[in-house]
């Protein structure tokens, strides 16, 4: 059995205080036996943790293990990070001995504009953590950071413009993986990663694999207490990318 924390072991029947099974007992489905050279990888990410990657207090920054299981599943050659914030992505690379660049509009990168990929090469492999809308500002003076676009509509056009960059220095066989969660806006939800998948699908991406659930462990919202009633968000959702050979083209 495979309990919530991506652990095999088998689950006890113990109860809190109130009564109500410990979180720690509800088990994960038992994942079939592949070929994978990662088996503990499936579409839900539950490992407790963030491993030494990246600088922590990074607001925003996540945890580099979901990034370090999907570079040892694909195993690329070289790995490209267009907004690399806290460092995550490069940490992992560094570990894993990886090729990596990284860019981040912080450094004058702007991931918009497609002059900003003019000549850094062909990557097979892409990781992708941007904001979250307006959850976090990051450059609020800067009109070209996604998270200070004015709309949602005009975020996902920042967005769309990034994936069609990122698109052109993608080798054809190479992936691009987007972490995306979601929040609320004027009392309604985003679903920030549908619109995610659109922009991809418009910009010519489909699905690689299953979209992975990534249980948010340590989360800063986990700690708080709010007088609200509301049904807590615990997750993010990782979408891993391709471009779909065209007719008489090697499929990724």
């Amino acid at each position: 059995m495979t309990t919530r924390n991506g652990l095999r072991g088998e689950t006890s029947s113990g109860r809190d205080s109130t009564g109500a099974l410990r979180r720690d007992d509800f088990p994960l489905p038992e994942a079939p036996k592949t070929g994978s050279p990662v088996p503990w990888l499936t579409s839900i990410h539950a490992t407790p943790g963030r491993g030494n990657y990246g600088d922590p207090s990074y607001r925003g920054n996540c945890s580099g293990l979901l990034i370090r299981d999907l570079l040892l599943y694909y195993r690329p050659r070289r790995v490209f990070d267009p907004m690399q914030g806290g460092g995550t992505c490069r940490d992992v690379c560094t570990e894993l001995g990886i090729a990596y660049e990284g860019r981040d509009l912080k450094s004058s990168f702007d991931a918009t504009r497609p002059e900003s990929f003019a000549s850094i090469g062909m990557f097979d492999f892409i990781w992708m953590h941007p904001p979250y809308w307006n959850m976090v500002r990051y450059n609020e003076r800067n009109p070209r950071c996604l998270s200070s676009a004015p709309s949602v509509q005009d975020f996902v056009q920042g967005l769309r413009a990034v994936l069609r960059n990122c698109r052109t220095v993608l080798e054809p066989e190479g992936k691009l993986a987007v972490l995306m969660g979601d929040g609320k806006h004027e009392g309604r939800y985003l679903a920030l990663p549908f619109r995610t998948m659109n922009a991809a699908v418009a910009e010519g991406y489909w699905l690689a694999a299953p979209e992975i659930i990534r249980f948010g462990h340590g989360a800063t919202s986990s700690g708080k207490t709010y007088r609200s009633v509301f049904i807590p968000r615990l997750h993010d959702v990782c979408l891993v990318l391709n471009v779909p050979a065209r007719n008489g083209q090697k499929k990724p």
